[in-house]
């Protein structure tokens, strides 16, 4: 995510006005357990096991709260129109989630277009979550990226904790704090994507896939698991709930692979390398190859078994897509067919991610809105 970090901080009268409107709880939240998965995220406990293995227990856990329906209670916003300065509570969070959508229209135009076929409920709650996660990405990628502490990021999971509870700091983040108030969304991969922007901090390199795929599940796996139970499952898939989580956990494992495969020169730039070092070595690489910058065959073949697992994991996501509510397919499946498509153009530029920057042009982008939307409307799959 790319562009201005925003800070829009609230007129003391707006704030009060947004507080009367989210649930509030003098309690801390409470460690729960759910079938016996802990509500303390996997993802950073018992580093014996697999990254895989890991993850999925945050995954079991955000789908236990869907089967729980809706554990939080919807706001009331009839009986909760107070009014500060003439101004009322409703009409603050109106505004609050209007600029969610001016932002996300600004810098994710295609997924936009498509939120507006969802319900205005799951639209604006889509906005909010997506505004939330460009934010924090600003933090350690945006223009003043080289002033972010650990302390700062200390400070964003704060803020986080404090919306989650029903105490927003800004505008943006009321529109977050009514969201999750409203559906049985977790913190945990919230937490997780700070984790994410941590490692960036202060990790270049990656052993293996299993650091890997971890680091790709923090900073884009749980953008899936923040918005499915937004999104919503349909009402007559027969898929699990556990399988609809996974395909979205592979959808941004497979988005950020194809980050990582797009942007190898520009990374390197910056000292940076996201490749698997273990598996660069068996091809006969190393950093210093990365550096330079040149296309060998080696480079090829390597990059050729890079996109076949990013596609791989684009595979897997498409079987839970089908499953979505109807309304909430069509931005998904034009992001998912948009992403494969640049690692078509990698190849269609010889593998030279060092100085050509693989992209997918306009035509293109607009000859696959009527794909997606023709695949958004058919009907659920077998996924188990």
């Amino acid at each position: 995510m790319a562009g201005v970090l925003l800070w829009v901080v609230c007129p003391k009268g707006n704030a009060t006005a947004m507080l009367s409107l989210i649930p509030r709880s003098g309690n801390k939240p409470k460690k729960r357990s759910f079938n016996g998965v802990s509500a303390v995220s996997s993802a950073v406990a018992n580093p014996a096991r697999s990254s895989e293995e890991r993850v999925y227990d945050v995954v079991l856990k955000q789908a236990a709260l869907v089967k729980e329906q809706r554990g939080r209670k919807a706001l009331d916003l009839e009986k909760r129109d107070e009014k500060t300065d003439g101004v009322s509570a409703w009409d603050v969070l109106n505004e609050a989630y209007d600029r969610c959508g001016e932002v996300c229209a600004e810098y994710a135009k295609t997924f936009y277009l498509g939120t507006l076929l969802m319900t205005p409920e799951r639209r604006r709650a889509v906005w909010a979550i997506y505004v939330w996660c460009r934010r924090t990405d600003e933090l350690v990628d945006g223009p003043n990226a080289s002033h972010i502490t650990p302390r700062a990021l200390d400070r964003w999971e704060k803020r986080l904790d404090d919306l989650f509870e029903g105490r927003p700091y800004d505008m943006l983040d009321a529109a977050l704090s009514d969201t999750v108030s409203k559906y049985p969304v977790d913190i945990q991969p919230f937490k997780d994507m700070i984790e994410g922007m941590r490692l960036d901090l202060v990790k270049s390199r990656y052993i293996n896939f299993d650091e890997l795929y971890l680091y790709c599940y923090y900073v884009a796996g749980t953008v899936g698991l923040m918005s499915v139970p937004v999104m919503g499952i349909a009402p007559e898939s027969k898929s699990s709930v556990e399988s609809v989580y996974n395909a979205a956990l592979d959808l941004g494992i497979a988005n950020q692979l194809t980050n990582i495969l797009r942007d190898v020169g520009e990374d390197a730039r910056r000292g940076r390398v996201y490749l698997p070092q273990d598996e660069l070595a068996r091809f006969g690489l190393s950093d210093d190859d990365i550096f330079r910058g040149q296309v060998t065959d080696r480079w090829r073949n390597f990059m050729k078994d890079q996109i076949k697992r990013a596609r791989m994991f684009f595979d897997e996501a498409e079987k839970g897509v089908s499953e979505l509510n109807s309304a909430s397919r069509w931005p998904v499946w034009a992001s998912l067919l948009l992403y494969r498509q640049i690692l078509d153009a990698i190849e269609e530029n010889d593998y030279n991610n060092f100085s050509k920057r693989a992209y997918v042009g306009k035509v293109k982008k607009f000859a696959s809105l009527p794909v997606a939307y023709g695949r958004a409307l058919m009907g659920t799959s077998k996924l188990i």
